[in-house]
């Protein structure tokens, strides 16, 4: 069981939601519009957050981008009829984990929890420090050190660098971390991917051009090398 936080301000939608997700075993909570929806998240410390983007008095975006400046690592699920990709983009490149796009499948939407409060778990399962190189990585406090030296990355960006660095070496897709990082089985845009291990080594790498660490496998994906 989890307790959620649903921030959607259709009222029979939001009811719907809540009656499968309590059926689901879990503590459901709805706050109608965006104000309402960033004061309970701070105030309850949901596991999860299923948030709409089209919201009154505060829009969904706005809500996201509020909470990650605050350092707030909530698993957020963007629930939304904006399906264009540069909406999608635009969630992600704020924090979000997944992107359901109205309207959904009950089933599916109840899987996508279900993955996302496994990896959120399954992190919490996980050492509180990685290392390689003279890269550091502290995922509880979720800071990245090179060389003694802070770095500051995007929440996506932090995700995918623990992705790759908890597979002790071994390639992963693009379409696997998609998966787990995006909460994607399929990419939407597998440029995604690559545009973040570009970024990641731009600020972790001594030569971004030639890359001693974060390793492109031809045809296969990715792989971290110590």
């Amino acid at each position: 069981m989890a307790r959620i936080l649903i921030v959607e301000d259709n009222a029979q939608l939001a009811y719907g939601l809540r009656n499968n997700l309590e059926i689901d075993g879990h503590e459901v909570e709805v706050a109608g519009n965006g104000v309402t929806g960033l004061e309970a998240t701070m105030a309850r410390e949901p596991e999860l957050v299923i948030l709409d983007l089209m919201l009154p008095e505060m829009d969904g975006y706005r809500v996201l981008r509020s909470l990650r400046e605050k350092g707030i690592d909530v698993p957020v699920l963007i629930l939304s009829a904006k399906g264009a990709e540069a909406d999608k983009v635009m969630g992600f490149r704020l924090g979000a984990d997944d992107y359901v796009t109205k309207p959904f499948g009950v089933l599916e939407l109840l899987a996508r929890v279900t993955a996302i409060l496994r990896r959120t778990g399954d992190a919490a399962e996980a050492p509180d420090e990685e290392q390689f190189g003279g890269v550091r990585i502290n995922v509880a406090h979720r800071t990245v050190f090179k060389e003694g030296h802070e770095v500051q990355l995007t929440p996506k960006e932090f995700d995918l660098l623990v992705a790759l660095v908890r597979r002790r070496g071994t390639v992963a897709s693009r379409v696997a971390l998609m998966r787990d990082v995006w909460g994607h089985r399929a990419a939407i845009a597998s440029r995604t991917v690559d545009t973040h291990i570009a970024q990641l080594r731009r600020k972790l790498e001594d030569d971004p051009s030639d890359p001693r660490h974060i390793l492109t496998i031809h045809r296969s994906g990715y792989r971290l090398r110590d």
